[in-house]
């Protein structure tokens, strides 16, 4: 297998304010945009020429990744006019491909962190002559998702929308969002008009007698599509939880970028990433959180689980856990941010303004 179609064209609206002025798969995970991990994840897996299918601020990719040369790769980019789906983005891209009709082309999600064995899952296509092969991980709850069942050969049986009652809930294997298809199955989705593969395409195969298969493969999954899952998988792959061969320097408890300032005396953990030209000062202490460049943390401030966004700033003593700070936004001194808050671009928060417990 040597080509791949990489989704990338969403708005990531669950991610805001991080992704007014930057597209999800560009926002930094472990000091670079997250797409570089599944870049660099591809490449190891043997992939040499990738399409990426965008939209939403599509001017961004191309001047950062340029041909894909420095990675390995071969790149090319196409953006579409309007938005297409999952299956329109795929079909819309297709006659970039070079692969013949029976050859694999591996698909995969923009905003998924994962472990998975790329090879296991080709190899799995091809041995088992399947028209589509699904990554299919087990998950805890899955209410929030679609099930997919499979039976004892892992050929898929049935594609559910996500159960609201106790008996619906006949599998806890979900769609991971990675799939090899034959290439020749690609041409077979609509044209034209936005097509979703999970709702459309992959049911309707399965109603014209396709063959479906999937593997189950649980290493690591996360989907990066809330604030909170972004910390947490930058914070995984710092930590080497996740695996990625393009985090830019040793797993550990922190990643400070070399144009960061880190006060002697302030305390990082728990896979804190401090980014280019950001500053934290003394007695500050940041756990788990993600600092992106050019932001400040003053003196005394506690900030956990939270992403700090560009150029903002955080006060003297002010304690944030759980929050998203967005790019150039300010929350003064002695400020009080709980689990959820979102603090817009360029927003100013007065000194001492909110609070969650007593005024000391």
């Amino acid at each position: 297998m040597t080509e791949a179609i990489l989704l990338v064209g969403g708005k990531g609206t669950r991610l805001r304010p991080l992704t007014v002025h930057t597209p999800k798969p560009m926002v930094p995970a472990a000091g670079v945009p997250f797409l570089t991990h599944q870049l660099a994840r591809a490449r190891a897996a043997g992939v040499e020429h990738i399409v990426l299918a965008t939209s939403y601020l599509a001017e961004v990719f191309e001047p950062y990744f340029g041909d894909g040369s420095t990675l390995g790769l071969h790149l090319e980019y196409v953006t579409e006019e309007e938005p297409l789906g999952t299956g329109g983005a795929i079909r819309n891209v297709a006659s970039r491909l070079h692969s013949g009709p029976d050859d694999p082309v591996l698909v995969f999600n923009g905003d998924i962190l994962t472990g998975l064995d790329i090879r296991a899952l080709v190899r799995t296509h091809e041995t088992t002559g399947a028209d589509v092969s699904l990554h299919l991980t087990k998950v805890t709850d899955p209410r929030a998702y679609g099930l997919v069942p499979t039976d004892d050969t892992g050929r898929v049986l049935a594609f559910l929308e996500k159960p609201q009652t106790p008996e619906e809930i006949v599998t806890d294997q979900i769609n991971a969002g990675a799939y090899v298809f034959r290439r020749s199955v690609i041409d077979t989705i609509p044209q034209g008009r936005p097509v979703s593969v999970e709702r459309e395409t992959f049911p309707d195969l399965l109603s014209a007698g396709a063959h479906l298969q999937g593997l189950v493969d649980s290493t690591y999954w996360l989907d990066l599509g809330t604030p909170a899952a972004f910390v947490r998988g930058s914070a995984d792959l710092v930590l080497g939880r996740a695996p990625s061969p393009a985090v830019p320097g040793r797993c550990g408890d922190r990643l400070v970028l070399p144009t960061a300032t880190v006060a002697p005396d302030a305390k990082l953990a728990g896979g804190t990433v401090v980014g280019e030209g950001a500053f934290v000062a003394e007695g500050a202490r940041v756990f788990g959180s993600t600092i992106l460049p050019g932001a400040v943390i003053e003196p005394g401030a506690v900030i956990t689980d939270s992403l700090i966004g560009i150029r903002a700033r955080v006060g003297e003593r002010s304690v944030l856990t759980g929050t998203v700070i967005g790019d150039g936004a300010v929350v003064g001194p002695d400020n009080e941010l709980r689990e959820g808050a979102r603090v817009w671009c360029d927003a100013r928060i007065p000194a001492g303004a909110l609070r969650f417990s007593p005024d000391q």
